[in-house]
């Protein structure tokens, strides 16, 4: 068992669901989500030169005088966009603080949209850095490539799962998009069994799709235990599943761990850019009828997005409600 590369050509649009190259990939996916919960997409639809600007914007940014990073913070920000700091984020509580820097941003909704002034986490505006007025363009313009592709890839795990095409359409109304910058220092010589650039951990949502640069240093683990890595393939996207997909498969997808150690660089950063996918905060989540064996109840009761992403804090965190300014930085934990 590996990570599987899934050519989507012939499978972006939608309209004809049952042609044969979508029923392809449709089953291609069903055996990657049942398996390694990871996949490779290539033919995928977004531009390369898109891909290629976010990482010359992100080290551009990341490049900024820490002062100028740190003005944008997100702990300054109720949505929890912004900058976080070099060992800013401990995803394995067991290991040491990660040793990666990043900045989030995401979809822009305005302060009177109805989950803003509910205070649910991350719907709110982004922070910009100053010096650097490309990046919120470029940003947007990639988020709605993103975001696009997440759409279809979507519909494609429906008809994997023996359900309508747009089974999961009416989820996305208002999501919650993240995009995350990041950038991992080289792993120290010196560094422990502890020492990580992100730790091991699960993504909280539906779906991540990850630009990686070409050193590597994301590690899988599959099912069987083995760490796999999933090295660089060029003009390809990383795309995993989160925890809401097992819990709307009735567990028969997979969200499977996965860390980072920038080890391959020979002494240079490295910089990912993820990509998250959660539903509609308020949309429901309840196990699909095509996982539910007949005469057997749900393994998952039915919730929304929002109280399944409480749950996860409160497993993760140990909090309470998980809807306010004052929760830790996001859904958003992909390498």
């Amino acid at each position: 068992m590996g990570i599987p590369l899934i050519d989507l050509s012939g499978a972006l649009q939608p309209g004809a669901p049952r042609s044969p190259a979508v029923m392809a990939v449709a089953d291609q996916l069903r055996q990657a989500c049942t398996g390694a919960g990871f996949f490779y997409v290539r033919h995928h639809g977004v531009p390369q030169d898109i891909i290629a600007r976010q990482f010359a914007l992100a080290q551009q940014f990341f490049d900024l005088p820490l002062a100028s990073k740190e003005a944008i913070s997100l702990h300054h920000s109720p949505a929890m966009r912004g900058y976080e700091r070099l060992g800013g984020q401990t995803l394995d509580a067991n290991a040491r603080p990660d040793l990666k820097e990043s900045f989030y941003c995401g979809l822009d909704y305005a302060a009177d949209h109805p989950y803003v002034q509910r205070g649910y986490h991350s719907y709110g505006s982004n922070q910009w850095p100053g010096g650097l007025p490309e990046l919120a363009t470029q940003s947007r313009t990639y988020i709605a490539a993103m975001r696009q592709l997440a759409l279809r890839l979507m519909q494609l795990l429906a008809l994997s799962l023996d359900l309508p095409e747009d089974y999961f359409d009416h989820t996305h109304q208002s999501p919650m998009l993240t995009l995350r910058l990041l950038r991992y220092p080289p792993h120290p010589e010196s560094a422990d069994a502890l020492t990580f650039g992100a730790g091991e951990h699960t993504d909280w949502g539906a779906i991540t799709l990850l630009a990686q640069d070409h050193h590597g240093g994301l590690e899988v683990k599959l099912p069987t235990g083995e760490w796999v890595a999933a090295t660089p393939i060029e003009g390809a996207l990383v795309v995993n599943l989160g925890d809401m997909i097992p819990r709307w498969t009735n567990g028969l997808y997979r969200s499977n761990p996965h860390r980072v150690r920038n080890v391959h660089s020979g002494g240079a950063p490295r910089h990912s850019i993820p990509f998250f996918y959660t539903p509609d905060y308020e949309a429901q989540v309840v196990p699909v009828p095509t996982c539910v064996p007949a005469g057997e109840s749900p393994r998952f009761a039915p919730c929304t997005v929002g109280e399944h992403l409480q749950a996860m804090y409160r497993k993760t965190y140990g909090l309470g409600q998980a809807t306010t300014s004052t929760t830790p930085a996001s859904a958003a934990v992909m390498a």
